[in-house]
């Protein structure tokens, strides 16, 4: 019996006509993948470009909710750069800012009003009070583990298993009948991470607790739920009782909202009201142009001068001269172009009234999903988390990153959305998550909604399907 209910064999027939029909269709992906191959590692400019399909699909442009590849070939796209594109490709407040920003100067390491009035926003939208820049959400979190560190003088981390924070190495862990272990397939790495890292599962107070209460965490560094395996939604009451635990025993809290961004203007931190100690976020906040923030509570940055104070101190105990160098900051972070193009997305991008169409687009396909399933005699759960929504092959939603995990069925999930791809539409390539930007409106999502009631009717009437 499959996670889906649907039999592996008649998945491979499926998939293996779907995967004939990308290569009789797509002549220039093609082409370009034979030159790929020749000049980039994989025939792609990083791992997850790769399409789940014979040879990765090659974009020619993209506007709005929609892209075109090099075949000519249209597409609603639902997967919107996993969430790079949240509100759309390319809004025309931040290609007007990239053009005109471009002319003025591109990265000078000093600051300009652009910088000020971004943080002025960030701080209205989110309600923490201080915030510094980063180039990506990965460094943005690397950065604010350092600052943990210093803070509490410890040097435990402690995440949920199944967490996503880009490529942090301490979060790339997996926890495993109580214990921490790397990631499989994790690639390079000479540090033993379990040393510094502690996983627990996701909605489990009762490990949560046990963790902290060893008294050597750090920081809990997590996510408001989970969305690299399968979206896991915190159970009622969960992430404040997380939060009282962290202060109870000397931890801070670090909520990661760069894919949470979707749950509204403020996140999930301003939607549940949370009370994060720092809170990171990267991918949409600047609307697709390279750039993260963190901020920080006015303690944490009381804290934070502290500890450069102590390190100052520890140099002239050395009697070594010069600065120090705290490992953060990047010359590409904080440069003028990423400012203008940030200060442009959260004054005339990320406003309510787009966060209405978005959600109200994620409503309407989340409901369109169940009655479709139920049509279909499958028992698969559906969740949303504002303008982003999932399905998993699974009768209930998972409450940890280990069941949801165990509902996925990779072949499926793979032949599904190739078959969309194949007919005009585009979900995330790693996991059944959709994404709705301000134009993903009702005709988009009932065609999506009707191109995949088509190819669940073609896949179940297939002999033996159901098992």
């Amino acid at each position: 019996m499959t996670a889906s209910g649907i039999a592996d064999s008649a998945i491979e027939r499926f998939a293996a006509c779907e995967r004939q029909r990308f290569l009789d269709s797509h002549p220039a992906s093609l082409r370009l993948a034979e030159r790929a191959r020749h000049s980039l590692y994989g025939g792609a400019p990083m791992p997850w470009s790769a399409w789940p399909a014979p040879a990765p699909l090659f974009v020619a442009e993209a506007c709005d909710a929609r892209l075109r590849d090099v075949d000519g070939h249209e597409y609603l796209d639902f997967c919107l750069g996993d969430g790079a594109s949240l509100f759309g490709h390319s809004p025309a407040p931040v290609a007007r800012a990239l053009a005109e920003q471009g002319a003025r100067g591109l990265c000078t390491l000093l600051p300009g009003e652009d910088a000020v009035r971004a943080a002025e926003l960030l701080a209205e939208r989110f309600g923490l009070p201080t915030w510094q820049m980063a180039g990506s959400a990965s460094d943005a979190n690397r950065f604010v583990l350092r600052w943990a560190r210093a803070i509490t003088g410890r040097k435990v981390i402690l995440v949920f298993d199944g967490c996503h924070h880009g490529s942090v190495d301490e979060t790339l862990v997996r926890g495993r009948e109580g214990r921490t272990l790397h990631r499989p397939g994790l690639i390079g790495q000479a540090r033993n991470l379990t040393q510094h890292t502690r996983v627990v599962p996701f909605n489990d107070l009762a490990a949560l607790e046990a963790a902290l209460a060893q008294g050597d965490i750090a920081a809990l560094l997590c996510e408001p739920a989970l969305t690299h395996g399968g979206l896991v939604l915190p159970e009622a009451g969960f992430l404040q009782q997380a939060r009282e635990l962290t202060r109870r025993h000397g931890s801070l809290l670090i909520l990661d909202e760069t894919h949470s961004l979707s749950a509204g203007p403020g996140g999930c931190t301003r939607a549940w009201q949370l009370e994060p100690d720092f809170l990171t976020v990267g991918k949409a906040i600047a609307g697709g142009v390279s750039c993260a923030v963190y901020g920080f509570t006015r303690a944490m940055a009381q804290a934070m001068q502290l500890a450069e104070q102590h390190a100052g101190e520890a140099l002239a105990a050395l009697e070594l001269h010069g600065h120090g160098h705290s490992g953060m900051g990047t010359s590409l972070a904080a440069n003028a172009l990423a400012m203008r193009c940030l200060r442009a997305n959260l004054e005339e991008v990320m406003s309510a009234a787009a966060y209405d169409r978005m959600l109200s687009g994620a409503a309407q396909l989340a409901d369109g999903l169940r009655e479709l399933f139920a049509a279909h005699g499958l028992n698969w759960t559906v969740s949303t988390l504002g303008a982003r929504c999932a399905f998993q092959f699974s009768a209930r939603p998972p409450r940890t990153g280990g069941e949801a995990e165990a509902a996925c069925q990779d072949n499926l999930r793979q032949a599904l959305q190739l078959y969309l791809g194949n007919r005009g539409v585009l979900i995330s390539a790693r996991h059944n998550q959709l994404l709705c930007c301000p134009d993903s409106a009702a005709p988009e999502v009932r065609q999506l909604l009707s191109t995949l009631d088509q190819g669940l009717g073609e896949l179940l009437a297939l002999p033996g399907a159901r098992c």
